[in-house]
């Protein structure tokens, strides 16, 4: 699928980390290309990019020289993808039992499994994430990630979601009260002046956001979905301190009361949003505030609270039954309202690819959905003006596929060609080898 031209000699090519990093000036050659700024396709154009950057966007297949050419004249080329919402360290569900690998895996070892899953989701064409809950483990991966060392996406972390006593973030719910482990209370909140502290405090360990967690959950013992948690105030506090900061703040909560007092505080985004209804949704769109509907978690767990529930904390099979169909049956209501949506999965391993087909199945036009995975979400990350789009001064973050993923959706999950600021980590749909 992609032909590099002999127009420099090999000696000039160099291999990098996962990837083959070209010559500094390179075309591709798109057969069809969706730009990122709507459903409308051009045909037959250059990409020109110069180290990391595009540079521009030309009709017909130019040849400058010393350039080297990468033949993708019969694919179809996309931004990079963006995955709003991911746990970079989580494994599957369905693969561990949840109390065991919480109480006997440390950040390194988490650190460990986000290395190795960043470099999947680059592979399946993600070439920008955001972790919204991890920890120390998060920023060592993205920096790692930044300065190199390990092939991935470019992240923006949040650390530890922010939330109270026996919340959806709280680590010692569910267990006896005399196991603990440091760092386990580096999210909790239960007063306006908490969630000032832990917002700087985010802010100094290398947070990117902060995230917060107005109502219970649904994957976590002892708490419920239905609920508000945290109080206004505290909501308050965190959005004003964190937006001083220059750091945005999403929001996960499922029930309408507590989205609509979250986005009255100022929140970013709104992560799952399961149960709102019109006027919830109204609010968010009369506010510009995002939804991140996370639908692939949801397929996720329902499917292991089903076959293995012995898998999952205790007492959260039930809530995994009775609420994960609920978010792909309400999803129509927020494509009708208009609100903005931002793509996301909420997973770590995996596919994150699935989301794209989960999305289009409940109510997203293909090219809403492509939308939602690249100006939305770069939107979202207030990085617009670099990611998202294939266009002069944005990062040379491109995908291939065969066919066009707009008739035929299926192809999102069929990426044959990833390039990362102008590396190559991905080319006839196989990863180019590491260096040695």
């Amino acid at each position: 699928m992609t032909r590099l031209t002999p127009l420099l000699s090999a000696a000039v090519l160099a291999t990098a980390l996962g990837g083959t990093a070209l010559a500094r000036d390179v075309v591709v050659h798109a057969g069809t290309l969706y730009d990122g700024s709507g459903a409308t396709s051009q045909h037959a154009v250059s990409i020109l990019i110069h180290d990391d950057m595009i540079v521009g966007v030309s009709a017909g297949y130019l040849t400058p020289t010393d350039a080297n050419i990468v033949d993708l004249t019969h694919a179809t080329v996309l931004p990079g993808f963006i995955d709003c919402h991911v746990h970079i360290g989580a494994k599957l569900p369905s693969r561990v039992n949840a109390t065991e690998e919480w109480l006997t895996h440390s950040d390194i070892d988490r650190a460990f499994d986000g290395a190795l899953f960043v470099r999947q989701m680059l592979q399946q064409g993600f070439t920008s994430a955001r972790d919204v809950g991890g920890g120390d483990d998060t920023v060592a991966v993205k920096r790692a990630i930044d300065a190199g060392k390990i092939p991935g996406p470019r992240l923006w972390v949040s650390l530890e979601a922010l939330g109270p006593t026996a919340g959806h973030g709280d680590p010692h719910s569910g267990l006896d009260a005399a196991v603990s482990r440091s760092g386990w209370d580096n999210g909790r909140v239960d007063s306006a002046a908490d969630a000032r502290l832990r917002v700087r405090e985010h802010r100094r360990r290398g947070a990117d956001l902060i995230k917060i967690m107005p109502s219970g959950g649904i994957a976590s013992t002892g708490d419920d979905p239905r609920q508000q948690l945290m109080t206004d105030d505290e909501m308050r506090a965190t959005v004003e301190t964190a937006h001083a900061l220059g750091m945005k703040v999403a929001a996960h909560t499922y029930p309408p009361g507590a989205i609509e007092a979250a986005v009255r505080a100022g929140v970013d985004s709104i992560e799952h949003g399961s149960f709102a209804t019109a006027d919830t949704l109204a609010l968010m769109k009369a506010r510009g505030t995002f939804l991140v509907p996370t639908l692939t978690v949801f397929d996720v767990f329902y499917a292991t609270a089903r076959d293995r529930p012995d898998l999952l904390a205790p007492g959260t099979a039930q809530k995994e039954l009775a609420n994960d169909l609920l978010p792909k049956r309400n999803l129509p209501l927020a494509v009708k309202s208009g609100v903005r949506i931002a793509y996301g999965t909420d997973i770590g391993e995996g596919d994150h690819s699935l989301e794209f087909r989960l999305l289009v199945d409940n109510g997203l036009s293909p090219a809403r959905a492509l939308l939602s995975a690249t100006h939305e979400a770069a939107e979202l990350l207030g990085a617009a003006d670099r990611i998202g789009a294939v266009q002069a001064g944005h990062y040379a973050d491109l995908v291939a596929v065969h066919g066009d993923p707009l008739d035929d959706p299926t192809a999102f999950s069929q990426v044959q060609f990833v390039m990362k600021g102008g590396v190559i980590y991905r080319e006839h749909g196989a990863a180019t080898p590491i260096a040695r």
